[in-house]
């Protein structure tokens, strides 16, 4: 794990003209009941991928990703019908277990700069666990997806296209992720990561020279910090 000092350097000592949240698993508590909706989703397929493997294969990634690796595992073209699928059965299980992350609404509350969503998930998505956990109203119209770009993550093309939308410079913008692939557009958007690893480190964050938290109680002074 980093340590935020060995950090302050000429890129972080400033105001941010903005901060962008990914929105699994750094808004919403969603990346379990995703990954075991999409594991039990391909094995009605065929294809026998764990919850926990689901989460290493496809964290952070766009379905575009997720639907080419399914694929190639499963060696022929999956169903037609297997996004359709697989977003009736989530939307049913976030409208009964969709939680927000624990202590995200004093994070936004303690944040006195400019905020927006910026995900790999599609605007329905977005829009929906949003909603469900009452963070929809914390960003308005400043919600941006893999949607509204030709490349979606680890490529740099959201965060640029959220940064520009907010009239913010990227040397000058915060990035709140949680996956390997988030961090690393984050850096080629010439952007400064944080990575919130709740739960554990994923490994390959772990080596890289992110700084990670762990509670966001912890945001709003990481970032006063920097």
């Amino acid at each position: 794990m980093s340590n935020p000092s060995e950090h302050t350097d000429e890129k972080t000592i400033m105001t941010p003209d903005l901060v962008i949240f990914d929105c699994d698993g750094v808004l919403v508590d969603s990346e379990v009941i995703s990954n075991s909706v999409l594991s039990a989703s391909l094995e009605t397929i065929g294809l026998n991928i764990t919850p926990e493997v689901c989460m290493d294969l496809f964290l952070g990634k766009s379905w575009d990703y997720c639907f080419h690796m399914i694929k190639k595992r499963l060696g022929t073209e999956p169903p037609p019908t297997l996004h359709e699928t697989y977003m009736k059965k989530l939307f049913a299980q976030f409208e009964k277990n969709l939680k927000p992350i624990e202590d995200i609404q004093f994070a936004l509350d303690n944040i006195p700069y400019p905020k927006c969503v910026a995900s790999s998930g599609p605007h329905l998505k977005i829009n929906k666990t949003l909603s469900i956990t009452g963070l929809m109203e914390r960003f308005g119209e400043h919600v941006y997806s893999a949607d509204d770009v030709k490349f979606g993550k680890p490529a740099p093309d959201l965060f640029l296209h959220a940064a520009m939308k907010m009239n913010a410079t990227p040397s000058k913008t915060l990035v709140i992720e949680d996956s390997i692939v988030g961090v690393e557009a984050a850096y080629k958007a010439g952007m400064t990561p944080l990575a919130f690893c709740s739960k554990k480190i994923n490994p390959t964050i772990g080596q890289s020279e992110t700084i990670v938290f762990r509670s966001m109680r912890e945001l709003p002074d990481l970032i006063n910090i920097l």
